[in-house]
Order: C-alpha cells, then sequence, then structure tokens
C-alpha cells in the first residue's frame, strides 16, 4: 500500500478506549431516568435492582463481546460480527437500525439535552414559546434546536479532522466528567440525611406505582411485577447503552485483539459502579415521591439542590452539558465506521466508504449529521428512544449467539480472547435480553412494533441494494 492511500490509523490507547466506552455511555440519562423508573417501581430497593439488573446485563454483553472483537479487529464491529456470524441481511439490518435510529436519534436526543441544561445559564435556550424563532404547522424552531444542530456540526467537523481531536475531546470530558460524577456522590453521600435514607427503606421490597406528583396509586404484583420491571429497564438501558462503539473504531485501536475487550470491561464496570452510586446518592438526599416527581425529571438537579443549595441547579446543569458534549462526541466518532463497512460491502451509499486526507469517512460522518440535525428539529427523537432499548437489547442477543455459532463454524479461529463464563455467561445474557424484550411486547407493545417496522423496513432495501449490485 502506498503512503498516500489513506487508511484507518491505529492511534487509541487503552486509556483512549475505555474514555470512547465510559463517554458514549454517560449522557444525560443517569441525571434524568431514574425519576420514571422510581414510578414505575415506587421503592428504593427496586429502584437499585433496575441499575443492578442493567449493569449485570451491559457487562455481561460486553464481556461476551470481547471474543467477537479479538476475532474481528476491524472498522464496523458489531455489523462485522453480523455479518460473519450470520449472513449480510442480518448484518445490514443493524447497520440500517444503527443509522435510522439507533445512532442518530441518540445523537440528537444528546444534543437537545445539552441544548436544555444550557438554558439554566442562558433563558433564550428554554423550550418556550417566547423563545420560537420559527413555526409551520407543529414543527417549532426554538433558539435551543439551533445549538442543538451547532453542537452536532461543530462535532462532526472535529471528527472529519483526524481522530487525534476526536480523541482529545473524548479522553478530556470523559475524565471531567467521571470525577464531577465522582464528587457530586461523595458531596451527597457526605450530607446524607439519615431520616431520608431510613424512610425510603422502610418497605424496600414493596413495589407500587406512583404518579407524576410521587404519590403511591397502587400496588404492582403477581406477573405485573416482570411488566413494571422490564418498563423501568426502557430508561436505565437507555443510559448504559453505546458501551459497543469502541468497536465500530476497532480498525484505529492500538492492539486491538487486547485492548478492545480489556476497554469494554473497564469502561462498562466503572460506569456500572458510578450508576449504581449515583442512585444510592439520590435515595439518600431525596424522598422517593421528590425522586418520582422531579420537574421535568430532572432527579440529579433535584438531588443538586438539596446537596449544594440553589447553585445546585447550576452545577447539575454545567456537569450535564459537559457530559452530554462528550457523549456526543464518541457517538458522533463511532457511527461512521459503520457506514463505511456496509459502503464497502456495497449495502450503503458507495461514497461513505472512502476515507478523506485525514483517514476518516468524511461523507458517513456527513451523512449522520444531516439526519440527526433533522431529527432535533422534528422532536419526535423521544419517541424513536423508547423504541431503541428493545431494537438494542435485541441485536445485542443475536450478536451473542453469534459467538456460539462462530465456535461451531470456525471451531480452528484464531481467539486471542475467549468469551468468561462460556456458555453460562453468554446463555445467561441471551435469556435475560429475550425475556426484556417479551415482557415490553406484553405490557409496553407501544415501545416495541414501532422499533420492530423500523428495523423490518430495512429488508426491501436490503434486496434493492442487492439487486443494484449485480445489475452493475
Amino acid at each position: 500500500m502506498s503512503e498516500s492511500t489513506p487508511a484507518f490509523k491505529p492511534s487509541l490507547s487503552l486509556l483512549d478506549a475505555t474514555m470512547v466506552v465510559a463517554g458514549s455511555m454517560i449522557g444525560s440519562g443517569i441525571f434524568i431516568v431514574s425519576a420514571d423508573i422510581t414510578r414505575h417501581v415506587g421503592s428504593a430497593g427496586w429502584l437499585l435492582a433496575v441499575w443492578l439488573i442493567t449493569g449485570l446485563m451491559t457487562l455481561m454483553a460486553a464481556i461476551s463481546y470481547g471474543e467477537l472483537s479479538s476475532m474481528f479487529p476491524k472498522a464496523g464491529g458489531q455489523y462485522v460480527y453480523l455479518r460473519e456470524a450470520f449472513n449480510p441481511l442480518a448484518a445490514f439490518l443493524y447497520g440500517w437500525s444503527l443509522f435510522a435510529v439507533i445512532q442518530t436519534a441518540t445523537i440528537a436526543a444528546v444534543a437537545v439535552a445539552f441544548a436544555k441544561f444550557a438554558g439554566y445559564f442562558f433563558p433564550a435556550l428554554e423550550l418556550t414559546d417566547v423563545n420560537i424563532i420559527f413555526q409551520m404547522g407543529s414543527l417549532k424552531v426554538y433558539y435551543a434546536h439551533l445549538v442543538s444542530i451547532s453542537l452536532i456540526i461543530f462535532l462532526t467537523f472535529v471528527s472529519t479532522r483526524g481522530i487525534e481531536g476526536g480523541k482529545i475531546i473524548q479522553t478530556l470530558f470523559t475524565s471531567v466528567k467521571l470525577l464531577a460524577l465522582l464528587g457530586l456522590i461523595a458531596f451527597g453521600l457526605i450530607v446524607a440525611k439519615g431520616e431520608v435514607w431510613n424512610m425510603n427503606w422502610q418497605q424496600a421490597w414493596q413495589m407500587v406505582e406512583r404518579n407524576e406528583g410521587g404519590s403511591i396509586v397502587g400496588g404492582v404484583v403477581g406477573s405485573a411485577i416482570l411488566g413494571a420491571i422490564a418498563a423501568a429497564m426502557v430508561g436505565s438501558i437507555f443510559s448504559s447503552d453505546a458501551w459497543n462503539n469502541i468497536t465500530f473504531i476497532a480498525g484505529e485501536v492500538k492492539n486491538p485483539k487486547r485492548n478492545i475487550g480489556l476497554a469494554l470491561l473497564l469502561g462498562t464496570l466503572t460506569v456500572t459502579v458510578i450508576y449504581v452510586l449515583a442512585n444510592v446518592m439520590y435515595l439518600s438526599v431525596l424522598p422517593l415521591h421528590e425522586i418520582a416527581s422531579a420537574p421535568q425529571d430532572r432527579v440529579a438537579v433535584s438531588a443538586s439542590i438539596a446537596v449544594f443549595g440553589d447553585v445546585g441547579a447550576m452545577v447539575i446543569a454545567a456537569l450535564i452539558m459537559i457530559s452530554t458534549f462528550g457523549c456526543n462526541n464518541g457517538l458522533i466518532l463511532a457511527g461512521a465506521r459503520v457506514y463505511y463497512t456496509m459502503a464497502n460491502d456495497k449495502l450503503f451509499f458507495k461514497q461513505t466508504g472512502k476515507l478523506n486526507k485525514h483517514n476518516v469517512p468524511e461523507v458517513g460522518l456527513w451523512i449522520q449529521c444531516v439526519v440527526a440535525c433533522l431529527m432535533c428539529l422534528s422532536g419526535r427523537y423521544g419517541d424513536l428512544l423508547d423504541m431503541i432499548s428493545f431494537v438494542v437489547v435485541m441485536f445485542y442477543a443475536l450478536t451473542i449467539f453469534g459467538i456460539f455459532r462462530l465456535r461451531k463454524l470456525r471451531p480452528n479461529a484464531e481467539r486471542p480472547y475467549k468469551a468468561f463464563g462460556y456458555p453460562i455467561v453468554p446463555i445467561l445474557y441471551i435469556i435475560m435480553a429475550i425475556t426484556f424484550c417479551l415482557l415490553l411486547i406484553i405490557y409496553k407493545p407501544n415501545f416495541t412494533w414501532p422499533g420492530l417496522i423500523i428495523v423490518l423496513v430495512g429488508v426491501p432495501i436490503y434486496y434493492i441494494a442487492i439487486g443494484k449490485n449485480k445489475s452493475h
């Protein structure tokens, strides 16, 4: 290969890769979704249990992916694993879902969260009618939308200039938000109110449903308990997702056969511990009814005000802005690598399969940018995110099942790292994932069928692409 031929450059160390994992996971979810979880399950024990179950599932999936990442240490990650374990259609449906919803809607949601919390410092960014710039029918464009879009465009531009800029932003912002989150947790636990903690744990395992005012509206018994847990986990799974983004940029990680698996373990373990501790802190400073009724679900703001007084709202707003900025950098950086690999399989726009002079897939980055910006304007990303947890977990389960298929199909393939606890841990994850998806189908069908439709729309698109390839 000549020096002038663009190619992915391995430049991410183990620390950088771990920061991509942790930074892509921690966006705005941990600061918000505990309110919704508490409304579903209603008690302290079950609130922590939902986060622990989610953390356990995330860790089991991440350590299982280590085997796949060591076998196929190349750009595209999960897309490549599905292609190799099953067929190009399974891989395409994942890549299509990533482009149509998973990556782009998450980028939009995280960017809007950045702008919303900037509203604490700049009132013009609050989503109120006085801040509408343009309105046409039900479409309303606010100043906050312009900030969201500007953030996506800026981070996309940084990513087009090479991986180094994105790496620096990721490591810096993730380090700051991890330290800030740990600081917030520590302060919260230091000023913890014994009476609040004791009151929250009086009936720790009695599951109840709460309304938006935080009041108990009824008990949850029998099979409905499983439904409540599944519905509650939609938020915690969204907050814990995107850990697999490091696999998309495998071609730019040093010693990927070792470092991707390690980064997956270290990143997901770090975030899981922080998420559980954050909820312990919430329970130590806020009564359950205040967690469930936090204004606009901003539990962290209510907790921070309880810890720091009135300045607490500003502290959290700044922390969420740092968190969402770093999170979106990781999401934007990683997504385009999947479209690059799809294009080289002749299953995506041809131009996205080329690297620019900075050795990054610039066209893919800008296409992703346009879709995410349109989602910001449409305001429909929230509806899309409700479907993401179902679709994402479905693909995780399928990918982990791929480990079993590859062990059978390619028993002699090089496996520098083997899935921890095989076959027990991967099987356990698959069972938990299928249970979660089935419970959502039964109890929250509006969270499932739209996501399934988006996945299935990819089937005719795949065959159209295949047909075009044959005709050329």
